[in-house]
């Protein structure tokens, strides 16, 4: 049995992981890693990428100003959070707000110090990357259209850093940035919706309070509409493997998606629609490696 001492440690530790959002981090690492493998660098033997210490370092950089960004994003949201979100809150608050600072500097310097053994190109990316972060936190968050703009590229930074390393301008490569640059800011939008009250107490001047739910939710049917543009290009214009399967099933997904749109009115109904994009990002992730199943089935066997 846990002794008093040993419980409030563990509280902390499942604190400070639901503040950085480590299952987040999680599925961003294996993202890079799937991308850089099947997308970015599938040109290059395996062992090549899955050993590369210039990736590992990028990569691990990425996830350390991740975590940092979702710290400094919970420090100016501490008070929204407590309306929208009160459970998560209460577990978020076990730990400070000053600890919390700390961390945040600590893991903003060991991502400079993890570029910086990669290239003084990747210290000044990342530094930029941090600012951003924070800018975006302490002021573009409130902003209607560009806070959206911000953090859906905020989102799909790391997996830019990924292409600038491996210099590959393959057409596919933008066809499928597109469609997950789409996907997250129709889940920015979606996120609005969801935190309409929270966001309305504290004078957030969102999409949804500004203009209003009914707006929004033409502006997510514009945006659906436009992520089924990427969606026909990836099934019959580029070879994408097995992975088409995936793109068949949001193309379903995303009509379920639109016919509960208009009819979804409470928070409840918003964080339905929330999951289905999030799980939209994260299948769709975890399907990268059905490009190429054959690389898949060779390696097993190799191993085996």
């Amino acid at each position: 049995m846990l002794n008093r001492r040993q419980k409030h440690i563990l509280l902390k530790f499942f604190s400070m992981f639901s503040v950085v959002r480590g299952y987040n981090i999680l599925i961003v690492v294996v993202a890079q890693y799937l991308t850089s493998i099947f997308i970015f660098a599938h040109h290059l033997p395996l062992h090549k990428v899955i050993f590369d210490l210039n990736l590992f370092m990028l990569i691990l950089a990425s996830s350390l100003t991740i975590a940092s960004g979702y710290i400094i994003n919970n420090f100016y949201d501490s008070e929204k959070d407590l309306i929208n979100r009160p459970i998560k809150s209460k577990l978020d608050r076990l730990v400070n707000q000053n600890t919390k600072l700390s961390f945040y500097f600590v893991l903003n310097f060991l991502a400079v110090v993890m570029a910086s053994y990669v290239s003084f190109r990747a210290v000044i990316f990342f530094s930029i990357y941090i600012f951003a972060i924070w800018f975006y936190s302490h002021k573009l968050k409130r902003m209607p259209f560009i806070g959206n703009l911000t953090s859906a590229i905020l989102t799909i930074t790391p997996f830019f850093i990924i292409f600038i390393y491996y210099k590959n301008f393959e057409h596919v490569i933008f066809v499928h940035a597109m469609f997950l640059f789409l996907i997250i800011s129709m889940r920015e939008l979606t996120k609005d919706l969801e935190n309409i009250t929270g966001d309305l107490v504290l004078n957030y001047k969102t999409i949804p309070i500004v203009y209003g739910e009914k707006t929004s939710k033409y502006m997510l049917t514009i945006l659906t509409v436009l992520t089924l543009i990427p969606t026909y290009l990836l099934v019959f214009h580029f070879h994408i493997g097995k992975m088409n399967y995936f793109y068949y099933l949001s193309f379903l997904l995303l009509i379920v998606f639109l016919i509960l749109l208009w009819r979804s009115n409470s928070k409840q109904h918003y964080l339905l629609l929330h999951n289905i994009l999030k799980f939209m990002i994260v299948f769709g992730a975890l399907s990268i490696p059905l490009i190429d199943i054959s690389m898949v089935l060779n390696k097993i066997v190799y191993i085996s």
